[in-house]
């Protein structure tokens, strides 16, 4: 394998989507990466602990680090965030998700260095005005929760800076599922508390539906494996890296697949990747979450593909299929 010469900052490397991201870019020859966490949790370690890296840093020494090293960072993916929607106090997102954000952008701007970074689809709240990543929109979303609020003002101060990096895209991620989500507890996806029921009860628990138009479990949410993820954002990386991105094509960018599938298409697709029958039973949702539930997502993946992304996107049960077979059942982590 050829050793890509580039550095690449990867925050919330210790977590989910950026641990895959550290090991996706390990596969693709970046070894030169300063992976940023808080790395104190201790639950998180083995996310991070066989990665290829240069330097670790702790979040909150993060710009105190930049300012002493001679390392010439050449990217930065910032997918660092509290993404806990059962956070309601907004100033731990504000802290976390747009102040942070901002201090990224600033020093990415400063050194001219290509940034990508996470938004969400939580920015959409309820989907009333659609899930279409036109920048023209951004202003009127309505996000349901502090989390999505916080994604969303800083889409909104991204979009309004006049000065930022020559190449830079915010990607509002949908539902993403895959190895390395362990430790994000009640976070984590429905298809690992999926598996985690059927192997002590033999059987899978799903949220009721609390809307008429709806059925039980026929909530519809866009599900994206985070193998796709990591994909599209290396492709993304290297574009820059090469000079071969259009600065105008610089901005927001759903990420998911472009088709809405109901939670039993998910669990079935569990069951199956275990060769067991479907065994589902429908409780109350959570007071605490049921009036900011979203009942439907499905991302508007034209802009990408007009950005130039040509791969396409591994069906629900082909993911959920190679998550329960070579990761969940063993035990592995990305």
């Amino acid at each position: 394998m050829t050793i890509h010469p580039s550095t690449i900052i990867v925050t919330g490397a210790a977590g989910f989507i950026g641990s895959c991201m550290a090991g996706y870019l390990n596969t693709l020859g970046y070894h030169h990466l300063i992976l940023v966490d808080d790395f104190g949790v201790e639950a998180k370690r083995k996310n991070w602990e066989g990665k290829i890296y240069d330097h670790i840093v702790e979040r909150s020494s993060l710009f105190e680090w930049l300012t002493r090293t001679e390392t010439k960072i050449d990217a930065c993916i910032h997918l660092g965030a509290r993404t806990d929607t059962t956070e309601f106090d907004y100033a731990v997102h504000e802290a976390l998700n747009l102040e942070y954000s901002k201090q990224i952008w600033q020093y990415c701007t400063s050194k001219n260095i290509p940034l990508i970074y996470a938004s969400s689809a939580a920015t959409y709240g309820a989907g009333e005005n659609g899930y279409n990543d036109a920048h023209e929109g951004v202003e009127a979303l309505k996000p349901l929760n502090p989390y999505g609020i916080s994604k969303n003002e800083f889409d909104k101060w991204a979009l309004a800076q006049t000065t930022g990096p020559d190449y830079w895209t915010g990607l509002k991620f949908f539902n993403v599922y895959g190895p390395g989500e362990y430790h994000k507890g009640r976070m984590a996806s429905v298809i690992f508390h999926a598996f985690n029921q059927i192997k002590q009860t033999g059987k899978v628990q799903l949220f009721k539906s609390h809307k008429p138009d709806y059925k039980d479990g026929e909530q519809l949410r866009d599900f994206i494996y985070v193998k796709d993820v990591v994909n599209v954002i290396g492709w993304m990386l290297e574009t820059m890296q090469d000079k071969k991105w259009i600065s105008t094509n610089n901005g927001l960018y759903n990420l998911g697949t472009g088709e809405a599938r109901s939670f039993i298409d998910l669990v079935r697709a569990t069951f199956a990747g275990l060769a067991l029958e479907s065994d589902i039973q429908f409780i109350d949702m959570p007071l605490d979450i049921r009036d900011t539930y979203q009942y439907f997502t499905e991302a508007n993946m034209e802009k990408l593909k007009l950005a130039g992304y040509k791969t396409g996107f591994t069906s629900l049960e082909d993911g959920v299929q190679d998550y329960v077979v070579h990761y969940l059942q063993k035990g592995l982590i990305y």
